[in-house]
């Protein structure tokens, strides 16, 4: 049976990943790029002023709700929890030894056009956001395929189906990406580091998740704006703590990224071209991989925001990629590429560390493990289990999203449940099934969602052209807020009123 899935999972991978796929979620990344002029760099200080720099004097961007809207910053924190996963961790280490040093610059590239790609998708996905009968906002690709899209002339029964089927990869691919793979890398690494076995991290696990999964989002929310910040944060002091050791180290690491883009030296050890090609399918798909833009799969939290412009939720979002791919995945890289474990010319492992294999699984453990002893593969293991972790929380929302709209709010309950008993399945996995089965989803889910917002992307021109003619420069003009009449009306009566 699992020969079947493997050869059947990549046949699919294939298609979902190939050449095509790639192009076509570059080209969304350039044009979202070009129709808000280049707003990741244009409107770079204020971006940061509104999201980050938000969260210490502005009190509406953190204060909890009393409806069932989460907060912006709690909307972030369960959009970041599902990005920050292993993907920023063995996924960097997995595309540098496949695809070499120059699979980060790739990453980086599509990391900074995906800061528009996920604008776009949280503008829309704030736009044609509804509330269902319980009151809780539901918004995300379907939304804007079934109600922006399926608007068009003629375009309908389109709309429909491409919503339907994003809302069914979504809910296959959060027992992947959001399930399987986080709960293997968990248990893989508390078994190698600590000799626990991987059943017995499946039951812990499934404890955890139940506790906090079952309770809704007010509950997901609430636990990942506390474990999030500190997980990143904790990280970040271990890998700058390498890479101050390795300063000198820096210059060659940042040539190596750069000749090996290009493939002036071909990873792998490989002829020249057979190495560019790898060093772009590892960095794109990593990065998608590890930030998510372009799946349209965080809307859905964004989407739950106490927020009334449609384009601070959308910088929230190029903050989101940001965090993500250019800090926390690059720290990754320049750990991995600074430690002398791997060859700077083709990404290729040099050599085997304490008689241990180095797979992308556990290559950042042995890095930290040279620098800090056992406490550093302890550090890693802890890293992984609290990224995993809070994953699997953000993304049993997406799933949820998706099972509603598919079968309706009362069914959200019961995949919570199944979700939760998933978990154990993913511990006992085997490591290479589950993360291309992740992979594959990954891929179903983009294709609908890109056609959505290239096709959406004049709406998208318009509400970001209405915003800074409004908020930057001053203009007196009608806001732009939601696609329905009733919510436009009570979003401008808040925003005019100063509670955004």
């Amino acid at each position: 049976m699992l020969d079947m899935i493997t050869k059947i999972n990549a046949a699919l991978n294939g298609i979902v990943w190939g050449w095509p796929a790639l192009i076509l979620l570059a080209f969304v990344g350039v044009l979202t790029t070009c129709i808000t002029k280049c707003f990741q760099i244009s409107h770079f200080g204020h971006w940061m002023k509104n999201t980050i720099g938000a969260i210490f004097k502005d009190s509406k961007v953190t204060s909890h709700t009393s409806d069932r809207s989460i907060s912006q910053f709690q909307s972030l924190c369960t959009a970041l929890a599902a990005t920050v996963g292993t993907g920023n961790i063995v996924g960097v280490a997995g595309a540098i030894l496949v695809g070499g040093p120059g699979a980060v610059f790739w990453m980086w590239l599509i990391a900074f056009f995906g800061m528009m790609t996920n604008y776009s998708e949280n503008v829309l996905g704030i736009y044609y956001r509804r509330k269902n009968e319980q009151g809780e906002w539901c918004g995300g690709a379907m939304y804007y395929l079934r109600d922006g899209l399926g608007a068009k002339k003629g375009c309908k029964q389109i709309g429909a189906i491409l919503a339907a089927a994003f809302s069914v990869f979504c809910f296959l691919a959060s027992f992947g990406i959001g399930n399987m793979t986080q709960v293997n890398s968990i248990s893989g690494n508390m078994e190698a580091v600590f000799g626990v076995p991987t059943w017995v991290s499946g039951i812990v696990l499934l404890i955890l998740c139940g506790l906090v999964i079952v309770g809704g989002l007010k509950r997901i929310a609430t636990v990942t704006e506390k474990i999030v910040p500190f997980m990143v944060l904790v990280y970040m002091v271990g890998t700058i703590a390498i890479l101050v050791m390795n300063i000198k180290m820096v210059p060659a690491v940042f040539t190596a990224i750069f000749e090996g883009a290009f493939a002036l030296k071909a990873a792998g050890g490989g002829i020249v071209g057979y190495g560019m090609k790898l060093a772009i399918e590892q960095g794109m798909k990593r990065g998608v991989f590890s930030n998510e833009a372009g799946l349209g799969s965080s809307v859905m939290v964004h989407s739950n925001s106490n927020v009334k412009e449609p384009v601070r939720q959308g910088m929230w979002g190029i903050f989101e990629v940001f965090a993500d791919t250019m800090i926390v995945c690059t720290l990754t890289a320049f750990t991995v590429l600074s430690s002398g474990l791997v060859d700077l010319e083709t990404g290729v492992a040099v050599a085997e560390y304490s008689g241990v294999a180095l797979t992308k699984a556990n290559v950042v453990s042995t890095v930290f493990t040279m620098y800090f002893g056992k406490l550093g593969g302890a550090f890693v293991a802890i890293a992984i289990m609290l990224f995993a972790y809070s994953t699997v929380l953000g993304w049993s929302h997406y799933g949820s999203k998706a099972c509603e709209y598919l079968f309706g709010t009362k069914s959200t309950m019961v995949y919570r449940v199944i979700f939760v008993i998933a978990t154990f399945g993913g511990a006992v996995m085997g490591e290479n099934l589950a993360w291309d089965i992740a992979d594959t989803l990954n891929g179903m889910m983009m294709i609908p969602n890109l056609i959505g917002v290239i096709v959406l992307s004049p709406i998208v021109y318009r509400i970001t052209k209405n915003y800074v003619n409004r908020k930057i420069k001053n203009e007196a003009v009608e806001p732009m807020l939601s696609n329905f009449d009733d919510i436009q009306k009570e979003a401008a009566e808040a925003v005019a009123s100063g509670a955004e």
